[in-house]
């Protein structure tokens, strides 16, 4: 089987090896062919080809004129190598479901619509996110009468969103996105000191309660915080935390360099943090569960479905008093912190890479009608 990704994944154009790139790696077994358009990175591409079976085809343009970039080269690829399926990653402005749309209705190739979280569902963090919440109900109602179906990353809360904007079940596939390398993500063999009682990893955006975990840190007394990530809110964070009187209590990493470097973290942290209003999954507090570390998190995505109150973790509400109160519920006992990580670590054991990808795999595979 062929396949055509309209992505919006621009590392492995620059050589990055992030959450994409694994996914490429597992899926050149199942697959002849994977064409992947995507947009035009910020670094000079370095990367045209992985793994023998993928090509990646970078936009020559910016992100206004990337509609008829997906058009023109996705046709011509369709024409030369005569893919079965095409899979959009929808989300923004939704350019590439509108030209995944346009694409199968000329050439006859059905397409997926793939929406992993809708900004500002279930929480809006501000105005910019109800308004992008509207624009993809617009897409929504548009595409059900196009998309061959609608992948979702969570059995509870995407599915729920899809039915109240009129998609029938039948057209909503559950296929998970968050897949781990558990040789990497795993429990130490002799536990390691704590380097920090709390952390996040992520992009420093509107959507991840940053401010709301800056403060929830200011609350709890002589505990501190390590922020992993960069973005447009990185400067506004740090000076919130200082602000705050954080001081050396509150550090920040804009990157980490490798997988490995990434779960020492997570081995080394008491717990770690997600005060997200809108998720798909998200990936590092399952990476960190795996690792043995519990989590604090909202009730988005996949937490609403992994995190079992005190038993494994805990979740809390969209405000600050909430937040540090499960903080500190989590920290309070550390044979009870133990126990929780270990719980945790049961949990995330489902997400092997392999077999998680091997299932997104074979769902391609049905849905395009063609036997693996």
């Amino acid at each position: 089987m062929r396949l055509l990704m309209l992505s919006g994944d621009r590392q492995v154009s620059v050589g990055e090896r992030g959450p994409f790139h694994a996914l490429l790696r597992e899926f050149v077994h199942y697959f002849e062919r994977i064409d992947v358009l995507c947009p035009r990175p910020d670094k000079p591409v370095s990367v045209r080809s992985v793994f023998e079976r993928v090509q990646l085809h970078v936009a020559d343009c910016s992100r206004i004129r990337m509609l008829g970039f997906l058009e023109r080269e996705g046709r011509a690829l369709l024409a030369n190598q005569h893919h079965e399926l095409i899979v959009s990653h929808d989300y923004g402005w939704f350019y590439n479901g509108i030209a995944a749309a346009r694409l199968s209705r000329s050439c006859g190739v059905p397409y997926l619509s793939e929406i992993h979280h809708v900004p500002g569902h279930p929480i809006a963090a501000n105005a910019r996110e109800r308004f992008d919440k509207l624009v993809a109900r617009t897409y929504v109602r548009w595409a059900r009468a196009h998309a061959r179906a609608f992948r979702v990353v969570n059995s509870v809360e995407m599915p729920e969103l899809l039915r109240s904007w009129g998609v029938p079940d039948e057209q909503i596939t559950v296929l998970p996105s968050l897949y781990i390398d558990r040789e990497v993500f795993k429990p130490p063999s002799v536990r390691p000191a704590c380097e920090q009682d709390m952390l996040f990893v992520g992009r420093m955006v509107s959507n991840k309660g940053l401010d709301r975990i800056v403060d929830a840190v200011a609350r709890l007394q002589g505990k501190t915080a390590l922020f992993v990530g960069k973005g447009p809110l990185l400067e506004s964070t740090r000076q919130r935390a200082r602000r705050a009187g954080l001081g050396q209590r509150a550090r920040f990493v804009e990157w980490v360099a490798s997988p490995e470097e990434l779960a020492e973290l997570y081995r080394r942290s008491r717990v770690v943090v997600c005060a997200s209003t809108c998720e798909g999954g998200p990936r590092f507090t399952v990476e960190a569960m795996a690792c043995g570390t519990p989590v604090v998190s909202t009730p988005v995505g996949m937490m609403r479905e992994l995190v079992r109150d005190g038993e494994n973790g805990a979740l809390c509400g969209f405000d600050v008093a909430s937040l540090a109160r499960a903080i500190d519920s989590v920290l309070v006992d550390e044979t009870r912190r133990i126990e929780l990580g270990n719980a945790a670590q049961a949990v995330a054991a489902r997400f092997e890479s392999s077999s998680v990808i091997r299932g997104y795999a074979e769902g391609l595979h049905r849905l395009a009608g063609v036997q693996g």
